[in-house]
């Protein structure tokens, strides 16, 4: 290799760059989560909120829910955070952050020590640090994926850099390792054995050292353009076979769980040659922006009606005349050019469109990696231009500097768009055309803040533009329900279902909906498909346990019930709902521990107040009746509803009369019935006024479920 500068300027470099990649993303201290993904793997995702728990654990190796993707340890991260830091956003942001840092130190590290070139070297990380396109990856918590990958990524060339000094098999066994930890942070790694074989051949020229072993000819006696690679290829392919099974094995998984996730797109809706025309058109786009980064967005929609002639031609001619002039250059022994085009072109070959996966034409975030190579050809190229020309270096080393302050400086304004989602969807719409996505988003961010008008207009636009979009019809129905359009809001649910059949939460929805409407049945049915679809869904094991409990199918409504207490959010709602369902079962003493869990849970909760007075004051065995008690849980839940709910002051009435104060019994009865009639509660003050002669009579009300076992554990 060649001969690396003093090492003082090897630590200085690495501070600069450090302090220069915390300059430009600092602001993401500031951000909040997005409701782009983030809420899929963290917000909402009761596994990750855990935080590190064997169960947490263990799902993230066993399941690709929520996600679609199997990458265990891109969730095990956002797991440690949320243990360490909690929902707090701008923590979140700052480990990704920390991340990104070490893969540029690690970067410059191993540039330099492969190629001999410090400054060369430090330039290319610090393009990659500073670039805007790298805030996708960094200042989108969801995109934790890429930063933790890129830091396996960068391990991984660190250990086979040092393979390379001094072949041996401890140091070899690294490299696999580290690669299949990459591998579970982000499958797009499986193109590394590929990037390693061409450091083989530039900067590490293995092709050729491996050759003269075999030939025992001088190091300057021929070059790697003119020499017969055959045997010294095969070596140094066999020698990562390891590593290709690896990538292979993890690209099998990956498909299967996206296919199985519904995120792969057929042919008979994205054509072939459109996935075709497409790649080409985004792997000019991507070089594009890496030279001019204006106009970045975190959404890319295919246009509406495809790319036109002209511009697939364009970018074929771009494409093909840089490939040959690649090819020309590595033949005269610039081979970095080679090796960074090649790098650029395969590194993006799982996520160029051939196999879609997801919406978008293209992402940002995509280039994390890939744009390497482009910087790699860009600084080594420009760099030997200028080599003998003194004031060429010179005007090379102002020009690089104004042009690393610049990209600071675009950073630093793109980070500000990721402040929240409604900055981020605003900004997606006004940079790209037809962006349906960022529509519906935008109407989510307006819809969470109580802006009603604005998300409904958002929405509509959305279905405008995209009229079958599934997202857009669920979530127009919900703002539709809510303003009292129930009849509208199902004919978008059902929408929305027609074009993703698949829909968990468009079905959930639905039965709610249809619910409201006294459509039980169908509603059951939803809630059942919803439940099929996605398991881990725990609002609708909690809906569908509601929708039982009405059908009078108690058992099977307690297992859903019992299954979406998991929700630590809403755990009191459901943990009364099971008690109510154990008490109709008979079950009191079950009933009982599920309606103090509740008060403990949430102390002011009078629904369960009030059924453990009624239980306490109506049950005639004497291990569960507790007229005493009973009163005083009255009491509170009518203090706590200002004595204007008629059915807690007939608690409170069937109370007094089971503690014999029957002259009170009868005074709050009265006064329940009168308050129910003039609420338009009949049926109510009806029931009261029997409980009332009851008291009059000086008869305490007795009231015992049909299927009662009060010995029931």
């Amino acid at each position: 290799m060649v001969r690396v500068g003093n090492k003082i300027y090897i630590v200085l470099i690495c501070v600069g760059l450090a302090l220069a990649t915390f300059v430009a993303f600092e602001q993401v201290r500031n951000n909040d989560f997005v409701n782009y993904d983030d809420t899929i793997y963290v917000t909402e995702n009761r596994h990750t909120k855990a935080g590190i728990t064997f169960e947490s654990v263990k799902l993230a190796f066993t399941t690709i829910r929520p996600t679609g993707n199997w990458h265990p340890l891109t969730l095990l991260s956002h797991m440690l955070d949320c243990q360490l830091f909690g929902l707090n956003a701008g923590w979140h942001h700052i480990t990704s952050l920390l991340i990104h840092i070490v893969n540029t130190l690690l970067l410059f590290w191993v540039l330099q020590k492969m190629t001999g070139a410090v400054w060369r070297s430090a330039f290319v990380a610090a393009a990659f640090a500073l670039h805007p396109l790298r805030v996708e990856s960094v200042a989108w918590v969801a995109e934790r994926k890429d930063v933790l990958s890129g830091f396996f990524w960068m391990l991984t060339m660190v250990a086979y850099a040092r393979y390379t000094e001094r072949p041996r098999i401890g140091r070899y066994l690294l490299v696999p390792l580290t690669f299949g930890l990459g591998l579970m942070a982000k499958p797009m790694l499986v193109t590394l054995p590929f990037v390693l074989l061409l450091l083989d051949y530039w900067p590490l020229s293995r092709f050729k050292k491996s050759r003269q072993n075999e030939t025992g000819a001088s190091p300057k006696a021929e070059s790697v353009a003119n020499v017969d690679l055959g045997s010294s290829v095969w070596r140094l392919i066999a020698e990562k076979i390891p590593l290709f099974a690896l990538a292979g094995v993890s690209s099998i998984v990956t498909f299967i769980a996206q296919k199985g996730a519904g995120s792969v797109w057929k042919t008979e809706i994205l054509p072939l040659n459109s996935r075709i025309v497409n790649a080409m058109v985004s792997y000019v786009k991507y070089i594009g922006n890496t030279i001019f980064p204006a106009r970045l967005a975190v959404f890319y929609p295919y246009p509406h009606y495809g790319f036109p002639a002209w511009q697939s031609m364009l970018c074929f001619f771009i494409l093909a005349v840089v490939s040959i002039t690649v090819i020309y250059m590595a033949y005269r022994g610039y081979y970095f050019f080679m090796v960074g085009w090649l790098w650029y072109l395969g590194t993006l070959v799982p996520v160029i469109g051939l196999v879609q996966v997801g919406a978008q034409s293209m992402a940002d975030r995509y280039t994390y990696l890939p744009s390497i190579g482009i910087l790699i050809m860009v600084v080594w190229g420009t760099a030997e231009l200028c080599a003998k020309r003194r004031y060429a270096r010179i005007a090379l080393a102002t020009l690089g500097a104004l042009s690393l302050a610049a990209l600071l400086i675009c950073t630093r304004t793109q980070v500000r768009y990721w402040r929240n989602s409604q900055t981020l969807c605003e900004h997606a719409i006004e940079v790209t055309k037809d962006n349906f996505a960022m529509h519906v988003n935008l109407g989510l961010a307006f819809y969470s803040q109580g802006l009603v008008n604005e998300a409904n207009s958002h929405y509509r636009q959305a279905l405008q533009i995209k009229p079958g979009h599934p997202k857009a019809n669920n979530n127009l129905a919900v703002l539709l329900k809510k303003q009292g359009a129930l009849d509208e809001a199902i004919k978008h649910y059902r929408q929305a279902i027609r074009a993703k059949p698949d829909f968990a939460e468009a079905h959930n929805n639905l039965g709610g909906a249809l619910i409201e409407k006294g459509e039980l049945d169908e509603a059951i049915k939803h809630f059942r498909l919803a439940v099929k679809i996605n398991p881990d869904l725990l609002e609708v094991h909690n809906n569908l346990g509601r929708a039982l409990a009405q059908k009078g199918k108690l058992d099977e409504a307690i297992v859903h019930y019992e299954y979406s207490i998991q929700s630590q959010e809403d755990q009191y709602l459901v943990l009364d709902k099971l008690g109510e369902c154990y008490y109709l079962q008979g079950e009191i003493k079950k009933a009982f521990r599920c309606w103090n869990k509740v008060l403990e849970l949430e102390p002011g909760w009078t629904a369960a107040m009030n059924n453990l007075a009624w239980v306490k004051a109506t049950h005639k065995d004497p291990d569960i009746r507790n007229p005493h008690e009973a009163v005083q849980l009255a009491v509170r839940v009518c203090e706590l509803t200002e004595n204007n709910r008629p059915h807690l002051l007939d608690t409170l009435a069937v109370a007094y009369a089971a503690s014999d104060k029957f002259g009170q019994a009868i005074e709050t009865a009265k006064k329940a019935a009168s308050l129910a009639e003039a609420q338009n509660e009949q049926q109510l003050a009806n029931e009261i006024r029997r409980h009332l002669e009851l008291f009059e009579r000086g008869l305490p009300y007795y009231e015992i479920p049909s299927n009662q076992d009060s010995n029931s554990q």
